[in-house]
C-alpha cells in the first residue's frame, strides 16, 4: 500500500474524543503465516511503518506512538501492508525478530486455545525460532553453533538419521519418537542454515497431496 494512499484508503475508527482516529492492525509472520498480535495504529503509525520499514503502533493506554521492539529488540520488519475489503482493518505481513508477545511466547494468541504454549504447527514455530536465532545469534547456544558450521549441521543430520534407523530396526517405538524429534530439529536447522525457507517444504508437501 502506497504511503500517500493511507489517509484516504483507511476507514478510521473513532474510539473517543481523547484518541486519534485508529485502525486495528493484525501482524502476521511472513515466513510462517502465524498470527502474531493485534494492535492499533493511527495515520502517523502507518506512515512511520512504511517510511522506516519497521512496524509502529499507537498505544491506547499510553496515548503515544511506539515502535515494536524499541526496547526489547523484537522488531517487526515490514514486508507489506494490506487493507481488508471494507477498508477498516490492516494486515501487516512482517519479518519478526524474536517472540512477538511480551510474555516471551511466539505469538500473543495462545492462552485459551493453546494452554501449553505450543503455537499452531510446532514445526512452523520451531522454524521461526531458528530463523530468529540466525538473525540474532546467542553466544554459546547449540542452535547458533549449528548455524555457524555447515559441516557440523550436515554431520548431525546424518547422525540423527542413523539413530532413527537403528531405533526403527529394533522396533523401539519409544526411542523412535525421540530420535524423530531430534532428526526433525536438525533438519529445520539445516534448512535455515542453507537459506531454504521451511514453508518451501510445506508447499512441496501440499503439492503432493493434490
Amino acid at each position: 500500500m502506497a504511503r500517500d494512499a493511507i489517509a484516504t484508503a483507511v476507514k478510521w475508527n473513532a474510539l473517543g474524543e481523547h484518541l486519534p482516529p485508529l485502525v486495528p492492525v493484525v501482524a502476521q509472520d511472513e515466513a510462517t503465516g502465524a498470527v502474531l498480535m493485534l494492535a492499533w495504529a493511527d495515520k502517523e503509525a502507518l506512515e512511520r511503518s512504511l517510511d522506516t520499514g519497521r512496524m509502529h503502533y499507537w498505544s491506547r493506554s499510553r496515548r503515544a506512538l511506539w515502535m515494536k521492539g524499541e526496547t526489547s529488540g523484537h522488531i517487526q520488519e515490514v514486508s507489506a501492508l494490506y487493507l481488508d475489503c471494507d477498508g477498516d482493518a490492516v494486515l501487516a505481513r512482517v519479518r519478526q525478530t524474536g517472540p512477538a508477545c511480551h510474555t516471551g511466547s511466539a505469538t500473543c494468541f495462545h492462552e485459551e486455545e493453546d494452554p501449553d504454549g505450543r503455537i499452531g504447527d510446532t514445526l512452523t514455530a520451531l522454524a521461526a525460532l531458528v530463523r530468529s536465532r540466525r538473525r540474532e545469534p546467542r553466544a554459546g547456544g547449540y542452535t547458533d553453533k549449528l548455524l555457524a558450521d555447515t559441516n557440523l549441521r550436515l554431520k548431525k543430520v546424518g547422525e540423527e538419521s542413523g539413530e532413527f534407523l537403528v531405533a526403527a530396526a529394533r522396533d523401539d517405538r519409544h526411542q523412535m519418537v525421540y530420535e524423530a524429534a531430534d532428526l526433525l530439529y536438525h533438519l529445520v536447522v539445516a534448512l535455515e542454515g542453507a537459506d531454504v525457507p521451511f514453508e518451501a517444504v510445506l508447499d512441496a508437501l501440499a503439492e503432493r497431496r493434490k
